[in-house]
């Protein structure tokens, strides 16, 4: 066991992964605070979390000196209330914005989120991505829709009140897609190109994804294709943020195992088993030893009633190795545990995950939300 990031990284890793096995544990998001403290000081110039890509950009403003208050950064640059609900999310945005204050610009922290704007079971309108790259192009194409339409949970879970194959969204990719070839066409290193071409790669996936969920096929068949519909436009953004950063350095990166791992996923959903291709499974062979994944699991947390794992299982025999958290490559032999309910969100350790990582970071008894 280990605390020294040094012992699990190689020479070769550009995209290093620390995965969580549940939300509602914040563990493991102060010891990722840690840990990116120790990658800085090994050339690490860049960050990516399981929240919403264009609002990171809005995050990434704040640590790189740009103006607003911290409230409104926390609220505006982050999905999923991973900003305001996790202060370990606030203290990060906090460092980064100290770390770079005295920092040339080649050697500041970059902040990004990598995730689809969906949360699989909900999808927004696609109708701001879209404007956003007509008013660059200085285009006069009227894009207006009826967003709460699109945006409202039945337009996924019911393929008939989907607006995703109507006149109205063929219009929309139509549309979406001449403008994707001029922009193009317009190719620049300009910051503000660059933003425009991600927030319409961005509209044009969400049209995507909605005329998936218009699709009559039974729900589980559905939340199989709109899983791998969100890991696949989460594995895109990470190849992306590896370019940007390719000349900076290494980029670490912090989600969910079952986004991460280099093994298919799964879990229950809506009633349904659900199976699909992690981002981790789908950039691995692409980066292949320039990506190491490694997975997070947990002993205990009372706060959510998670509790001490029977000594059998592989939880409890990493229970026994350290006194609070470490990394280990050395996986052990066993049961996975039974004692977890699905409303903890909680992934127990089992072979599987295991064989789609690279080492393990356990953490012996969860923390609250603060320190």
């Amino acid at each position: 066991m280990s605390q020294d990031i040094r012992e699990f990284i190689t020479p070769f890793t550009e995209l290093l992964g620390f995965g969580e096995p549940t939300h509602l544990e914040h563990a493991h998001t102060w010891v990722r605070n840690e840990l990116f403290e120790q990658l800085a000081g090994l050339g690490f110039r860049s960050i990516a979390l399981e929240t919403c890509r264009i609002r990171g950009l809005t995050v990434n403003d704040h640590v790189h000196g740009g103006p607003g208050d911290l409230d409104a950064v926390m609220k505006e640059g982050f999905s999923h209330s991973f900003g305001e609900n996790w202060p370990a999310n606030r203290e990060l945005v906090q460092w980064m914005r100290e770390y770079n204050a005295d920092k040339a610009p080649e050697d500041r922290l970059s902040f990004h989120g990598f995730d689809f704007q969906t949360e699989t079971v909900s999808a927004p309108s696609p109708r701001p991505y879209l404007e956003h790259a007509r008013d660059y192009l200085g285009e006069s194409v009227d894009l207006t829709v009826d967003d709460e339409k699109w945006s409202r949970d039945e337009a996924v879970l019911h393929y008939d009140q989907s607006p995703g194959q109507s006149e109205e969204a063929v219009r929309l990719r139509e549309i979406g897609t001449g403008m994707l070839r001029r922009l193009h066409g317009r190719r620049s290193t300009d910051e503000a190109w660059a933003r425009a071409e991600t927030r319409l790669q961005a509209g044009l996936s969400l049209l995507r994804y909605h005329r998936e969920c218009a699709e009559p096929n039974p729900l589980g068949v559905r939340l199989n294709r709109l899983c791998q519909m969100r890991d696949g436009v989460m594995a895109r953004n990470l190849l992306e943020i590896r370019r940007a950063e390719a000349s900076r350095g290494p980029t670490f990166v912090f989600a969910h195992n079952a986004h991460l791992q280099r093994t298919n996923s799964s879990m229950e959903m809506a009633g349904e088993r659900v199976e699909w291709f992690s981002a981790g499974a789908l950039v691995a062979p692409i980066l292949g030893d320039q990506y190491t994944v490694i997975g997070g699991t947990l002993g205990r947390n009372d706060s959510f009633g998670l509790g001490e794992p029977d000594k059998a299982t592989l939880e409890g025999q990493l229970q026994s190795r350290f006194t609070t958290w470490g990394i280990t490559r050395d996986k052990p032999q066993g049961p996975a545990r039974t004692d977890t309910r699905r409303e903890m969100g909680y992934f127990p350790l089992d072979q599987h995950l295991m064989d789609g990582v690279d080492a393990l970071l356990h953490v012996k008894v969860g923390r609250p939300v603060t320190r």
